[in-house]
């Protein structure tokens, strides 16, 4: 299987430490945008069989409407935004908030051409279920030598 991972390249341990930094150098006293649209990599499963891939992404509190995939030739790129409204108490302050914007967004490449328009996309229990058909190849042609 030849996968290849384009938007996966940082590590869990280093993702957990860019968090800590991003929460206790400044997400604290207000809004910190950068705390808020951090760009999150769910976590993919990929299994093929001779005809498609199927392809499960963690995608937890995403409703299926906020999912954008796009399917060029080898290369799928899913995108999604999650933005929760600043629901507010009367007589309370918020001093911190991180859910109010999720970003999720993930690309790779698979090992061969995918046909669109035989695909499809299912969102069960956050997680997206693509079933990617693999594009068959057309039967061998001649040419003629003029």
């Amino acid at each position: 299987m030849f996968l290849v991972p384009v938007n996966r390249n940082v590590s869990d341990f280093t993702r957990s430490l860019e968090r800590l930094f991003d929460e206790s150098l400044g997400a604290w006293g207000g809004d910190n945008q950068n705390a808020q649209s951090a760009m999150r990599s769910p976590a993919l499963d990929v299994s093929e069989t001779d005809k498609s891939y199927t392809v499960k992404l963690d995608m937890p509190g995403v409703p299926k409407e906020a999912v954008k995939i796009a399917i060029d030739g080898r290369r799928i790129n899913v995108d999604a935004e999650v933005r929760k409204d600043k629901e507010k108490k009367e007589g309370e302050r918020v001093i911190y908030r991180e859910r109010s914007f999720s970003r999720f967004s993930r690309s790779f490449t698979l090992p061969e051409e995918i046909s669109q328009s035989d695909s499809s996309a299912s969102m069960d229990h956050g997680v997206l279920t693509l079933s990617l058909a693999k594009r068959q190849a057309k039967g061998a042609t001649h040419l003629t030598v003029s």
